[in-house]
């Protein structure tokens, strides 16, 4: 970098930081740092870097069979280990995550990381983002303990989601049974006998991932739970009870639930939550009503309302939004169901996240024929124009504004129309097969698609 490019970067930072004294959700500034502790490079690598995140030296993520990520968001096609193999120790420092700290410390794309470069893309303010503002606060110890190699000498996660089971209550539309038990059936019925049990786990035996979890507990500084489904998950409630008795209420929860079950073998969560100082449940709810229930097979709808008018009761400050992932299904339905939980009193219009659908391809939104295309933006837009004066954090504004942005460069993808309309083929063909085997119907449940069984071929 020569004199010039150093002033630039210098006048750049500075004036990220002047806009970045007053907590902002897309902000990129680290929170839990001072800015005249931090070099030039390192603020560079934190908020202007397309490619640098803090997760490979923070965090390894565990899905429910065994394979191992540095985060929730990576490629599913790039593990970086398998924990039924190795221990998080040994996949710390194996040769995935070296190559991704090295690439990424210089300023270098990794193929693991695809998803969160498409989200920043669209204007989503992504994981990487997220991760780097969290954990920010820890740049110098990259600095000082990372080896040319990419070896990483210091072992202290410090943000832990390790999805311990596929335990699940649902059998959601744009899921399967890696992520939920209750799919297994359907599969079963769909493909034949399959190869792997209907309950897996991440380790090598059941309490392995909770063995190893337990020298990192002094340093975590947050959680993520998701699942399968974490609040009838066994695990979960051992983390929350052993932080208790460690009187580590400082750590941060975060929730990705169904919200359907607040209580499990006698214990209230609701009661747990109240004695953290920062909690944030992110619903997973797609829709209301029958089409909420179709898309998220399992949920009863008014128990759904019920658990949330319990939680304003008895837990009010514990933060609470709706993370809507939006998907083909429910593209045209989401604003009317975020319209509608605001007109409930059951939510802030600002407590609302995006969760665009990235896979499977054939649930994408970006498969629509042009016509549905043009019938969500103009919906999209009037619901924008309706949120965006309410919206103080920006958080639902952007995210519904990154939607559109989605929709109109068909997610910056390189498919063809022809491949496009063969996902779209790929989408009647399985939903049909659904349909039967569930005792449902799609158009009944959503008759703003009448007109999409025209393009089935």
């Amino acid at each position: 970098m020569n004199e010039e490019e150093k002033r630039q970067l210098k006048k750049r930072i500075q004036k990220k930081l002047l806009n970045n004294m007053t907590y902002k959700y897309n902000g990129k500034y680290p929170t839990y740092i001072k800015p005249e502790e931090l070099t030039e490079e390192q603020l560079y690598r934190l908020t202007e870097s397309k490619t640098f995140c803090m997760m490979p030296w923070t965090h390894l993520h565990a899905f429910p069979d065994g394979r191992a990520y540095p985060c929730c968001l990576s490629l599913t096609t790039h593990p970086i280990g398998n924990f039924r193999d190795q221990t998080m120790q040994e996949v710390w420092n194996d040769k995935p995550l070296r190559d991704m700290r090295v690439k990424m410390l210089s300023d270098q794309p990794t193929k693991e990381c695809v998803k969160c470069y498409e989200q920043e893309d669209m204007g989503f303010f992504s994981m990487r983002n997220s991760s780097n503002k969290a954990f920010g606060h820890h740049i110098t110890s990259v600095d000082t303990h990372t080896r040319d190699n990419g070896t990483y000498d210091e072992f202290k996660l410090r943000y832990y989601d390790v999805r311990f089971s596929n335990i699940c209550n649902f059998k959601c539309r744009t899921c399967g049974p890696t992520f939920s038990s209750h799919w297994y059936k359907d599969e079963v019925k769909l493909y034949g006998p399959r190869s792997y049990p209907q309950i897996t786990i991440a380790g090598r035996h059941k309490d392995d991932m909770w063995e190893q979890m337990q020298e990192h507990i002094p340093h975590i500084e947050q959680i993520y739970f998701a699942g399968g489904e974490p609040l009838i998950m066994e695990e979960h409630y051992r983390i929350l009870r052993e932080l208790v008795d460690r009187e580590l209420f400082h750590v941060r929860l975060q929730y990705n639930t169904n919200f359907s079950e607040l209580k499990f073998k006698g214990q209230d969560v609701l009661e747990l939550w109240k004695l953290f100082d920062d909690v944030s449940i992110g619903a997973s709810l797609d829709g209301s009503y029958a089409r909420g229930e179709y898309i998220r097979k399992g949920q009863n709808w008014a128990e759904t309302v019920e658990n949330r008018e319990r939680m304003l009761k008895v837990c009010p400050k514990v933060d609470f939004y709706i993370n809507s992932t939006v998907s083909i299904y429910n593209v045209l339905h989401v604003p009317d169901f975020h319209r509608e939980w605001v007109d409930l009193g059951l939510l802030k219009p600002q407590d609302w996240n995006i969760n665009i659908l990235q896979g499977p391809d054939y649930d994408r939104i970006n498969i629509l024929p042009q016509y549905y295309k043009d019938l969500a933006k103009e919906k999209i837009i009037s619901h924008i124009n309706w949120l965006e004066p309410q919206d103080k954090l920006t958080r639902a504004t952007n995210g519904y504004k990154s939607l559109l942005n989605f929709m109109s460069q068909d997610s910056g993808s390189t498919v063809t129309e022809t491949e496009l309309s063969g996902l779209l083929q790929e989408f009647f063909k399985r939903n049909y097969v659904l349909d039967k085997l569930r005792d449902e119907d799609f158009y009944a449940t959503f008759p703003e698609y009448a007109d999409l069984k025209k393009y089935a071929r």
